[in-house]
């Protein structure tokens, strides 16, 4: 079985645009969800206390308010353009669709009223159970919604690529050996030293030279196949 190598998943717009996503693993999760119990403890219990002195009618207020509090919090978060609860926001988490579209309202409803589910049988077991054996780390509630929880930070554009000085390729390479490298030299500055190598020495038929770091000459080939060759030529006319 091949190990789950990191978060970054990929996925695909209606318009044919392939973007990078990190998504959120169970630890983050749970402590936004922590947060948000304890604000939403807070203030239905704020407004009980209240509810509580006007009788019969105050417990049917009460149980309206326990319903928005425990069902609609998230949902009214979510659909802000934050798309996420003040717990998430303070962790640097959102949703979003699984193809990597905004939140839609039936998304977030569908995943929300699904957390049913989720906590049966006991204390989110089954909930838990499927983001700690998915790499995107999706509920149940997320895969019925078609939504996912990544991280709020930017994934570098094309053409931003790791640290590397220009260089040539040591023979031609195919348009797919093209497009894979420039692929590793767009996820390199999101990896680790020690992965983005790992992930490299895959590549040592193309790679000149059998000395690391192997990470860095993928990069410089990335580069000079987009035009980045103004170093080389330069260091080429300083030599002769």
């Amino acid at each position: 079985m091949k190990p789950a190598i990191d978060t970054v998943i990929f996925a695909e717009t209606p318009e044919g645009i392939a973007i990078a996503l990190r998504a959120a693993g169970f630890p983050v999760r749970c402590c936004a969800f922590l947060i948000d119990g304890a604000i939403r403890y807070v203030v239905f219990f704020s407004i009980a206390e209240v509810l509580a002195q006007g009788g019969r009618m105050g417990i049917g207020l009460m149980l309206i308010v326990a319903f928005f509090v425990i069902w609609l919090y998230p949902v009214i978060f979510e659909l802000m353009p934050a798309a996420a609860t003040p717990g998430k926001r303070l962790l640097g988490i959102k949703v979003m669709m699984a193809n990597g579209l905004p939140l839609t309202p039936a998304g977030s409803l569908i995943r929300n009223l699904l957390r049913a589910v989720d906590m049966l049988p006991l204390a989110y077991g089954f909930g838990i159970l499927a983001m700690l054996l998915r790499p995107d780390a999706r509920r149940l509630g997320d895969l019925a919604g078609g939504t996912l929880v990544v991280y709020r930070d930017q994934t570098p554009p094309a053409g931003d690529f790791g640290v590397g000085e220009p260089m040539p390729p040591p023979f031609a390479l195919t348009a797919r050996q093209q497009a894979a490298i420039a692929r590793f030299a767009w996820r390199a500055p999101r990896l680790t030293a020690e992965r983005a190598e790992e992930i490299a020495a895959l590549a040592a038929a193309v790679v000149p030279g059998s000395k690391p770091p192997a990470a860095s000459r993928l990069i410089g080939i990335a580069r000079w196949q987009h035009g980045q060759r103004r170093t080389v030529v330069q260091d080429t006319a300083g030599r002769s």
